[in-house]
C-alpha cells in the first residue's frame, strides 16, 4: 500500500526507503572505512614523526663514536625494513670512503663499531687517475651528493657492481634493492654515505624496493646523523687535542729533564692502578667510594699534569746532582781555585828559598823550606778532598765534616786585587746542606711548582666533568698531618683523588733507576720509608694498606717492564 503524501509530491513506496536506506548504509561503511585509513595513516605518521624524534633525540645524546655510527646504520634499517646497510666515512684527506659499519641480519654479520671485528675490506676512491669514481655507486653519491635508489642491483645500468655480485657467489646472498644516500654535516660538505639494501616487505618476507617515503624519511634521518656525527667528532677532536696539549706540556717538561718525564708517564700509571683497585676492592675502607669513568678520566689528567708547574723551575735545581751544581758543577771552579792557591803558595816558597840563597844559609835551612811547602799542599790537597766529599749528596753531613768545612772557608788567600776566600760564602751554604744537594732557598723553588701547578691549571677552561683537576693535580705534597704544601691542608680537606696521587708519587720518586741524584732504591727500602709516612700520617694509610696488599707494586714493575 502507498504511502499517501502532500499534493503535488510524488509516492514513495516501501521498496523505494529500503533501497535509500541500503545506499546509506553502503555510504556510512566506505566512510568509516575512509576515516580508517586516515586514522591509520594519520597514526603511523605520527609514529614516524615520535620515531623520528627519538632518533634525533637518541644520537644528538650519544657521545661514543662507534655506537653512533652503529645506531645511524640500525635506525635506518629500521625504519626502512632494510636487511642490510653500510656506513662510509670520508677520510680527511676526502680521498677515500673508508668502510665504518657493516650489518646484514639474514648472513647474521655485524662488522666495525663495538662489535669486536673489524673491516678490512679495501677503501673507496672517490679519484681513479685523477678522474672522479662514478663507476661505484657509494662514491658516486659521495661526489654528487645525489641520492640513488635501485630496485635491483643485478638489472641497474651505470654501476660497477662486481663486488656485490661476488659477495653473493660466494655466500648465496642476494643483492637486490639498494638506496644509497648521503650524509651532509651543518656546513653541507658531505662526510659519509649510508647505503641500505633489500628492503623487505614485513608482511610476506619479499625483497622489494625502497619506497619513496623511506627516503625522504631516511633523508632526514642522514641528516640528524650526519649533523650528530660531527658534533661528537669535533668533541672527540677537542678531546684528542686536549690530550695532545696534556702530553705536549709533559714532552716539554720532558726536554727541561729526562728524568721528570719518565717520573711523569710512571706516576700516571700507579695512579691509574690505585684507582681501578679501589674501583675492583671489596675492602670496607673504600665502600664509599667508586670513581665512574669521568672521575677515573680526572684522575688521570691530574696526575698527567700533577708536575705542570715544573716549567718553571729552573733546570739546575730539578737536575741538582751535586750540592754546588748551578748550571755547571762549581767543585770545578774551587778546584781551580785551589790549584790557583797552590801556585801562590809555591811562590811564596819559591821566594824565600831565594832570599835564603842570597843570604847564603846552608842547605839545611833550605830543606826544611821545601819540606813546610810540601806538607802545606798536601794539606791543602786534604782540604779539597773534604770539599768535594761535602760536595755529593748522600747521608747526613757529619759536625766533623761541617766544622772542617767551615774553617776551610775562613781562610784566604791573597791576589793583586785583595783577599779572597777559600770558599765564598754562597758556595759554603750549599756544601753545609746536611741531606740532599738543594739549599733552603732551592727547596723552596722545588716546593712551589705545586703552587704553580694549581696556578696553571686554573687558568684552563676544564669542563664540568673535569673541573677538579687543578685542585688532585696540585695537591700531591700534602700531608694528612697538615705538614705538606703547597697549601698545607689537613686530612680532612684532602681530596682521595690527590692521596692516591701522591702515594704514586712517592714510590715513584723512591724506586726510580734513572735518578741524577741519588742511587737506585732497593723496593724493600720504599717500602719501610713508606710505612714510616703511614706512620707518621703524611700518606694515606689504607691507600698504602691496599697497595700493599694487592702487591701493586709488582703489576708496575711488569707495566714499565713491557715498556722497555
Amino acid at each position: 500500500m502507498p504511502f499517501s503524501s502532500e499534493p503535488g509530491n510524488s509516492s514513495i513506496t516501501a521498496d523505494t526507503c529500503i533501497e535509500n536506506l541500503s545506499q546509506d548504509k553502503r555510504l556510512d561503511k566506505l566512510l568509516k572505512s575512509v576515516l580508517s585509513e586516515v586514522k591509520d595513516y594519520a597514526e603511523a605518521q605520527i609514529k614516524h614523526i615520535k620515531q623520528g624524534a627519538q632518533i634525533g633525540v637518541a644520537l644528538s645524546c650519544e657521545k661514543d663514536i662507534n655506537r653512533l655510527l652503529e645506531m645511524i646504520v640500525l635506525e635506518a634499517r629500521v625504519m626502512s625494513n632494510a636487511d642490510a646497510g653500510t656506513l662510509y666515512i670520508m677520510d680527511k684527506e676526502n680521498k677515500h670512503l673508508c668502510f665504518a659499519i657493516m650489518q646484514n641480519d639474514t648472513m647474521n654479520v655485524r662488522m666495525g663499531g663495538t662489535s669486536g671485528v673489524g673491516i678490512d675490506l679495501p677503501s673507496v676512491p672517490l679519484y681513479r687517475d685523477g678522474k672522479p669514481n662514478h663507476s661505484n655507486v657509494s662514491s658516486h653519491v659521495a661526489i654528487s651528493g645525489e641520492i640513488v635508489n635501485i630496485p635491483d642491483v643485478y638489472e641497474a645500468e651505470g654501476f660497477d657492481f662486481t663486488g656485490p655480485k661476488k659477495y653473493d657467489a660466494t655466500t648465496g646472498y642476494r643483492s637486490k634493492s639498494m638506496l644509497v644516500i648521503p650524509l651532509r654535516n651543518h656546513e653541507n660538505d658531505i662526510i659519509g654515505v649510508l647505503q641500505l639494501l633489500n628492503a623487505k616487505n614485513l608482511e610476506t618476507g619479499e625483497i622489494i624496493g625502497f619506497s619513496n617515503e623511506y627516503v625522504d624519511e631516511i633523508t632526514s634521518l642522514a641528516s640528524q646523523a650526519a649533523v650528530a656525527l660531527t658534533n661528537t667528532q669535533l668533541i672527540q677532536d677537542l678531546t684528542n687535542l686536549f690530550y695532545a696539549f696534556i702530553k705536549s706540556i709533559a714532552t716539554a717538561i720532558d726536554e727541561k729533564s729526562p728524568y721528570t718525564g719518565g717520573h711523569i708517564n710512571r706516576v700516571v700509571d700507579l695512579s691509574m692502578l690505585i684507582a681501578e683497585k679501589i674501583n675492583e676492592t671489596k675492602s670496607p675502607r673504600f665502600k664509599d667510594f667508586t670513581f665512574n669513568d669521568h672521575e677515573l678520566e680526572e684522575i688521570r689528567i691530574a696526575a698527567w699534569m700533577h708536575d705542570v708547574g715544573k716549567i718553571t723551575t729552573p733546570e739546575y735545581v730539578i737536575d741538582k746532582r751535586t750540592k754546588l751544581q748551578t748550571i755547571y758543577d762549581r767543585i770545578n771552579l774551587i778546584e781551580t781555585r785551589f790549584g790557583l792557591i797552590a801556585k801562590i803558595i809555591e811562590n811564596e816558597y819559591l821566594a824565600k828559598k831565594i832570599d835564603l840563597i842570597k843570604k847564603g844559609l846552608g842547605d839545611d835551612e833550605i830543606v826544611r823550606l821545601e819540606s813546610e811547602l810540601s806538607e802545606k799542599l798536601a794539606g791543602l790537597d786534604r782540604d779539597l778532598q773534604v770539599v768535594k766529599a761535602c760536595n755529593t749528596p748522600g747521608e747526613f753531613l757529619t759536625d766533623e765534616n761541617t766544622k772542617r768545612v767551615k774553617d776551610i772557608a775562613a781562610r784566604k788567600y791573597l791576589m793583586p786585587d785583595g783577599e779572597h776566600a777559600y770558599i765564598t760564602g754562597e758556595e759554603l751554604e750549599n756544601l753545609l746542606v746536611r741531606k740532599g744537594s738543594l739549599t733552603d732557598m732551592e727547596r723552596r723553588i722545588i716546593e712551589n711548582h705545586a703552587a704553580m701547578t694549581f696556578k696553571i691549571l686554573t687558568h684552563l677552561p676544564f669542563p664540568r666533568k673535569l673541573i677538579n683537576v687543578p685542585e688532585y693535580a696540585s695537591g700531591h705534597h700534602e700531608r694528612l698531618d697538615g705538614s705538606g704544601y703547597p697549601r698545607a691542608l689537613k686530612a680532612e680537606n684532602m681530596p682521595l683523588q690527590s692521596r692516591i696521587i701522591a702515594v704514586a708519587d712517592i714510590f715513584e720518586a723512591l724506586t726510580a733507576r734513572d735518578r741524577p741524584y741519588k742511587k737506585p732504591m732497593l723496593l724493600s727500602q720504599a717500602l719501610e720509608i713508606m710505612g714510616k709516612m703511614k706512620n707518621d700520617n703524611h700518606i694515606d694509610p689504607d691507600i698504602y694498606n691496599l697497595f700493599i696488599e694487592n702487591r701493586l707494586y709488582e703489576k708496575y714493575f711488569l707495566k714499565e717492564a713491557e715498556y722497555k
